[in-house]
């Protein structure tokens, strides 16, 4: 059965909702964080293939985020005017591409030109996910569901981790990316046959009103107040857990590359419990009159004293590897705190275009964090502690920054 040809909504009960809505879109942002943090694991293995460098390996990485981020803007539109099915089922035929010619490659620009691709192809999974459920799902029950898919994301960052070191026992790294393809292409396929269509999912908006809702989005200074901080942290957490993390296990904290993986691992296990439990946490506050920007704004705080904390060598390791997966998701929770400040027709507009900015900056700092690296070689192929401090400190102290501005914008609020 097609979606063309599926049941009235009306007699779609609310477990076929979470079959063939939820789960198909689960599944393509299940594969987005797969594609996004895979190289904290590959890593050695194209240095030792390739010969690439740290700045290489961060342009590489991060080439992803930019190739994702550029698409926001016209993600959003398009999402309003033809809706999520069609929008996400299309993209992840790109990534598809991308994920095989990624496979197939035997340079570095060819790498780069792969991974661009996967990162346009997995562009819309979770904005997408938003939208639809916000046609298929109660109100009531959008954090909760907004949850779930993040932490389906988060189950593909557990998978990018110690799996993928089991899996490369069995296979390399390029039969690896030949299977994700392959995955890409059913992911797709599930949306176009699985997901039905229903009314709402296409805004009655011409493309210049469109646009101007848009732009009155980053002329306000209400967005300007809030966006900064929330950046920073996302875009800090995404470039060291989706690169960096690794060889700084491997080159300062001593571990081998399977113990690395499984540091990755419990970071990884960490953000599906932040996903969780932030939401649930600000939405249990909420109701206690504490504002989740507020909530938002105390977990980013405890981020960045565990990533001084890891700067400075404390110990134990593993405590401090999983408040940093945890509490790296406190900014995620702006997001819906933007999307309450503007009106619901700006929705999805509002999501891409902070999704817009986190992403240019995580290119940026997973990029700029090689390029500082690379400066301090360090014995066997690796690099020198020296270098990751400066790389992490000075993403922990534009952190710090950006956070104060959030403070003052949440007190002129209150």
């Amino acid at each position: 059965m097609t979606a063309a040809s599926c049941p009235p909504v009306s007699t779609l009960t609310p477990a076929r909702v979470v079959a063939r809505v939820f789960l198909p879109f689960a599944a393509g942002y299940f594969l987005s964080y797969l594609y996004r943090t895979i190289n904290a694991v590959l890593s050695p293995y194209l240095v030792a293939e390739l010969g690439l460098n740290a700045a290489d390996l961060g342009l590489l990485t991060s080439v992803y985020f930019i190739s994702f981020g550029a698409f926001q803007l016209p993600l959003g539109l398009l999402l309003d005017r033809f809706g999520p099915r069609r929008v996400e089922a299309s993209l992840l035929l790109l990534a598809a591409v991308g994920a095989v010619l990624f496979a197939r490659s035997h340079s570095a620009g060819e790498l780069i030109l792969g991974r661009a691709l996967i990162g346009l192809g997995v562009s819309g999974c979770l904005m997408a996910s938003f939208k639809a459920f916000v046609v298929w799902f109660p109100t009531a029950r959008l954090p909760a569901v907004n949850g779930w898919v993040l932490a389906s994301g988060g189950l593909g960052a557990l998978a990018a981790t110690a799996p993928v070191e089991w899996a490369l026992r069995m296979t390399d790294w390029r039969g690896l990316f030949s299977l994700l393809a392959v995955l890409s292409f059913l992911a797709a396929l599930a949306l176009l046959l699985a997901v039905p269509e229903r009314r709402g999912e296409v805004a009655a908006e011409d493309l210049r009103r469109q646009w101007q809702g848009l732009m009155a989005i980053f002329r306000s200074p209400l967005f300007w107040r809030t966006a900064p901080g929330s950046v920073l942290s996302q875009a800090s957490f995404l470039s060291i857990q989706g690169l960096w993390a690794g060889p700084w296990l491997r080159d300062v904290a001593g571990l081998d590359r399977v113990a690395a993986a499984d540091g990755l691992f419990w970071v990884a296990a960490a953000m599906v419990g932040g996903f969780l439990g932030m939401g649930q946490l600000a939405y249990r506050l909420s109701r206690r009159g504490v504002p989740p920007g507020v909530v938002s704004a105390v977990g980013m705080a405890l981020f960045m004293l565990v990533q001084l904390a890891l700067l400075c060598g404390l110990r134990p390791l593993l405590p401090l590897l999983l408040l940093f997966g945890f509490f790296g998701t406190s900014g995620v929770l702006n997001y819906a705190v933007l999307t309450q400040a503007f009106p619901p027709l700006l929705a999805g507009r509002v999501n891409t275009a902070l999704n817009l900015l986190v992403f240019i900056v995580a290119f940026a700092g997973q990029w700029g964090m090689g390029a500082i690296i690379n400066q301090w070689p360090g014995a066997n192929g690796g690099y020198a502690e020296t270098g990751y401090q400066w790389a992490f400190g000075g993403a922990l102290l534009l952190q710090a920054l950006t956070w104060v501005w959030l403070l003052r914008g949440l007190w002129r609020r209150a």
